[in-house]
């Protein structure tokens, strides 16, 4: 009897530290506060202890202090880093942080992967990769050790880099050990969306001819993939951004940029892991965004959506939503659950949901 009691008032604390951390925030609108206005255009951004932001933009990469607001831009058209390649793209769309270094990987041949010391801002190129297909769009990591990057296919699978020593060393991942993909497939470069991470698991989003979810168990050692309901069937439409609440519940979003207003098949929902997906609000809410992102603590039913066509939230799962800004980014990451760090064309700035 004793045992049972303890059992019971075990299971009654962590039930109740469970509920506590969920909080109907309700949120119904927004205060915008300028971190930078420039010509930069800004597709990618991670936060690092909630007081440094990084970020790629379309000329090289940047810092900003959350605290003070110091800023600085590495711009490698003035830098001369494009020198050995005239035509080398100097944009930067996949960017991320583990617990000592910014990594910046470009997104045009030659791709390079640079690692960044936080302490000294020394850079360092720690992978590189010559192919005219070559298009990284994502990337994010695991742990301290261990990352991940994402991009086009160059052959018949996506481009996958794997790091397991602090982001020292990536190796591309052969396509004899991933999912193959159908002739249009790729990914999309949108908001450093593409991967969603939760503990040892991942996901990955495709569009184009396909709309698909790949999914690893392990840290991308094996891979399956997941059919969605997202549109597909042209280069511009398919899943943009991808975001998991936990293990078993995840939103994708997306669409076709050209096209911002249509709603149809553009965002949908998962309970299992990713293995079945359910679209939401047919014909209802935002059209087209960029990048998708669960509300910090809100249970997964507050949700928060970016596109250059405004910023909307649902505070239930999904079904309903509002728009609270028309102002356009493409990207956006939380720092806790009620301010935000979005960017886009000519602009980063400080969400303040209310």
């Amino acid at each position: 009897m004793r045992l049972i009691t303890i059992i019971l008032l075990v299971l009654t604390i962590i039930c109740c530290n469970t509920e506590d951390k969920v909080i109907a925030h309700d949120f119904s609108e927004i205060e915008i506060e300028y971190l930078l206005r420039d010509s930069l255009s800004v597709r990618a951004i991670a936060i690092y202890s909630d007081t440094l932001l990084g970020f790629g933009y379309n000329k090289g990469y940047g810092f900003i202090n959350l605290k003070t607001n110091e800023k600085n831009l590495i711009n490698f058209e003035i830098t001369g880093s494009n020198e050995e390649y005239p035509n080398w793209v100097a944009e930067q769309r996949a960017v991320s942080f583990n617990n000592t270094s910014f990594f910046s990987l470009s997104i045009g041949s030659p791709a390079r992967l640079r690692k960044i010391s936080i302490n000294n801002k020394e850079e360092k190129i720690v992978y590189s990769e010559t192919n005219d297909k070559v298009f990284y769009d994502a990337m994010a990591f695991w742990n301290t050790r261990e990352g991940i990057a994402m991009g086009d296919p160059t052959t018949n699978c996506l481009s996958i880099l794997i790091t397991r020593d602090e982001g020292e060393t990536w190796s591309k991942v052969s396509c004899d050990n991933l999912p193959k993909v159908f002739d249009g497939e790729a990914a999309f470069a949108a908001s450093n969306g593409n991967i969603a991470i939760i503990g040892d698991e991942t996901w990955i989003v495709s569009g184009g001819m396909k709309s698909r979810v790949f999914y690893s168990p392990d840290k991308g050692k094996t891979w399956d993939v997941f059919a969605t309901p997202i549109i597909e069937g042209k280069q511009t439409s398919g899943v943009y951004s991808v975001d998991f609440y936990d293990k078993n519940v995840g939103i994708i979003y997306g669409g076709d940029y050209t096209k911002p207003k249509d709603n149809i098949a553009n965002k949908a929902i998962t309970n299992d892991g990713g293995k079945t997906w359910s679209l939401l609000s047919e014909g209802k809410g935002p059209g087209y965004k960029s990048c998708v992102r669960y509300i910090p603590n809100g249970g997964g039913k507050e949700i928060a959506a970016v596109g250059f066509t405004g910023i909307s939230i649902s505070n239930d799962y999904g079904k309903h939503w509002k728009e609270l800004s028309k102002e356009g980014f493409y990207t956006l990451r939380f720092i806790n659950d009620s301010i935000a760090i979005a960017a886009g064309k000519g602009r980063i700035a400080k969400i303040i949901f209310k």
